[in-house]
């Protein structure tokens, strides 16, 4: 090796991601998902990545040029799946390209203490589930509290420059974080499978926690904490009298009250261990700096008591907390592997993928149908989408490299009036068609944080949406669309030096309304990823029914003249001609222009090979999707699909059904859409 190293960092897990470092430099990091279009996309050790391609490419490099390559596996590293060697993307060994790879839960920690800013700190990690006992190192096995057996649930490392040391770790037997036992909510053996439990049994789905905290302010805590669970020394131990009382699969919006209240009841549950659980490591620890990662630290209320009651005098707690974030770990283990050096310098902005072209972007706006472009300079381009907003549209914001983790921060957003409390219910019911009850985020200029919210003097900070602050009073009733229930908000601050475009436009926006914020939710629709390209941004505009786009320098609006349709959140694809983009099936059967894909058979899904700039990907298509896909041929417009669709249909589907059918073939690469000739 010779000058900087180039390490990549992957994370293969669901919402997987890559991370690519030269040198101490994070030269560009990704989610799958942004690239797949399918949310929560998985990446496994030993097939090709969207992501890692992405990153080979942004560098320039081939894999041959790779230092070193570490993998970080949420589940046994030394399975099939996972065998790095396998990967004919890498080709690790004919490359002649060292490997390792390291536990899921140091993957987590040393994502949040690489990128502190500290010299030297504790480190918590808590999910739902991490490696098996094979996988960890000696000194973690050293390290675990109670028998030598299972998977990693919560885990304590102290940390300084490049050493690091396992202080504590707990493990559940067998991996069994979530049990099914018949009907009913799950047993759980996890501080994460406590929570997703709860998000399983309201909202049908384990991995939707957000709206849990987000349903929790509306209800009251029914259940005490020991309901669900107890902290007992470095021991976390669960009860399953809560399970035991819903013995039913009734779910949201049934059961309201109920449902609220035991939302509450989770997250008092969950603030009583983790301040526990950090109560004790304060006490136990030298250092006085605390990193927190793992699934768990998105929870902003928590993370809020951390900062405010913890004793430690600075916490940090990374942007990708999540499942992407152990690529990063990754990469800075192998780093300081080959360096054994490391440069105490924090995160402060969330941009890790890679930057397009004005020609790209170009592109985008002349090869996406139905769209105008309003303008085109830097300064008019902000000053219209400032007045926009001001009276009341909604716009989709992209600017510069996307952010690595789940929060909009102001690279691809969606913008809205804070003042409005109207924009608040067009936004969960039309834009992004989710639970009424879910709350936005105001974006804040970072001077003006102390007149609106009771904060403390030295921790006014929140770059990444991360922190939940409440409202001074009368503030809340002045920015209705961004106060929660209980009079709190999710707040991100933005600094001139850190975000100049989106501190510019805001300030702009306060030039028109006095209020120097702008509520920003995630540029996505439901149960998808958010946008990567320009491309996927200008698309969304139309499928969710935006009233403009800020892409780069330009604004870009629908084209009233070029849509058709009665309603615009579908007229845009139903007025537009499908044509099949995936380039082979796993079975054969024929399409009607002669074109073979997969027969339906006793699966829920069928795969396709579907062509993307990172390469050849496999995508599933639901079994349902099929009967529409096999009348694509590349003449007919969507309309005339659906109309085709339900006349071989005893129960006919609805425009709108097809309409999303349809986005979402279009959103994971399997057909394309032109403007009918």
């Amino acid at each position: 090796m010779t000058g900087k190293p180039w390490v990549l960092g992957v994370s293969a897990s669901h919402n997987g991601g890559a991370c690519l470092l030269h040198g101490d430099e994070i030269v560009v990091a990704v989610q799958e998902e942004r690239l797949s279009g399918t949310k929560r996309d998985r990446i496994a050790g030993s097939r090709p990545s969207l992501a890692i391609d992405y990153c080979l490419r942004h560098a320039g490099i081939t894999p041959r040029e790779l230092d070193l390559v570490v993998l970080c596996a949420q589940g046994p590293a030394g399975s099939t799946e996972n065998d790095i060697t396998l990967n004919p993307q890498l080709q690790v060994v004919a490359n002649g390209v060292r490997w390792t790879h390291i536990s899921h839960h140091l993957g987590h920690a040393l994502s949040a203490y690489a990128v502190s800013g500290f010299k030297e700190a504790v480190v918590l990690v808590v999910d739902g589930v991490g490696s098996p006992v094979e996988d960890l190192s000696a000194a973690e096995r050293a390290a675990v509290v109670g028998p030598l057996d299972g998977w990693e649930i919560v885990s304590v490392y102290e940390m300084s420059g490049t050493s690091v040391a396992p202080v504590e770790k707990q493990l559940v037997p067998d991996g069994r974080w979530l049990l099914r036992d018949g009907i009913g909510m799950l047993d759980f053996g996890s501080i994460g499978g406590m929570y997703s439990a709860v998000a399983q049994q309201v909202f049908g789905h384990a991995l939707d926690a957000g709206k849990v905290m987000g349903l929790a302010p509306f209800g009251r805590a029914k259940f005490a904490p020991e309901d669900f669970l107890s902290v007992d020394g470095p021991t976390v131990k669960f009860s399953r009298t809560v399970p035991r009382a819903f013995s039913h699969d009734d779910r949201w919006p049934q059961r309201r009250e109920e449902y609220a209240d035991l939302a509450a009841s989770v997250q008092a549950a969950l603030e009583t261990a983790i301040c526990g659980i950090v109560g004790r490591i304060r006490t136990r620890s030298r250092s006085r700096n605390l990193c927190y990662a793992g699934g768990v630290a998105l929870n902003c209320v928590v993370n809020e008591r951390l900062w405010r009651e913890s004793g430690f005098e600075d916490v940090f707690v990374p942007p990708f907390a999540e499942d992407s974030g152990p690529a990063v770990g990754a990469a800075y283990h192998g780093l300081w592997e080959l360096t054994r050096t490391h440069t105490a310098v924090r995160l402060r902005a969330d941009g890790l993928g890679r930057p397009y072209s004005q020609e790209e972007t170009d592109r985008a706006a002349l090869s996406v149908p139905g769209v105008r472009v309003r303008a085109r300079s830097a300064e008019t381009t902000l000053d219209m989408a400032a007045d926009r907003l001001s009276k009341g549209d909604v716009g989709g914001w992209f600017q510069g490299r996307s952010e690595f983790g789940p929060r909009a921060l102001g690279h691809r957003s969606i913008l809205a009036d804070p003042r409005r409390a109207g924009i608040k219910e067009r936004l969960n019911a039309e834009i992004k068609r989710r639970e009424e009850f879910r709350p936005f985020a105001p974006s804040v200029i970072a001077e003006n944080v102390g007149d609106w919210f009771h904060v403390l003097e030295e921790q006014t900070d929140s770059p990444f949406i991360l922190r939940t602050w409440p409202f001074r009073d009368a503030a809340a009733e002045r920015v209705p669309a961004v106060s929660h229930v209980d009079g709190s908000a999710r707040v991100q601050t933005v600094h001139a030096a850190r975000e100049p475009r989106f501190h510019g436009l805001i300030r702009r926006f306060e030039t028109h309304t006095s209020i120097p914020m702008l509520l920003n939710t995630s540029f996505n629709g439901p149960g998808q990823p958010i946008v990567e390209t320009p491309e996927d941004a200008v698309w969304t505009m139309l499928e969710l029914g935006l009233d403009f786009l800020v892409l780069e320098d330009l604004l870009i609006e629908p084209d009233p003249e070029l849509l058709r349709g009665p309603t615009p959140a579908f007229r845009s694809v139903l007025g537009l001609v499908p044509v099949m983009a995936a380039t082979g099936y796993n079975l054969a059967v024929p399409l009607p222009d002669g074109r073979m894909v997969a027969a339906p058979d006793q699966r829920s899904t069928l795969s396709f090979r579907v062509p993307t700039p990172s390469g050849i990907r496999t995508q599933s298509v639901p079994l349902e999707a099929m009967q529409l896909l096999a009348l694509v041929d590349g003449e007919s417009t969507g309309g005339d699909l659906h109309r085709r669709l339900n006349e071989t249909r005893r129960n006919p589907v609805d425009a709108d059904s097809t309409a999303r059918t349809l986005w979402g073939l279009r959103r994971t690469g399997v057909i394309g859409l032109r403007a009918e000739v």
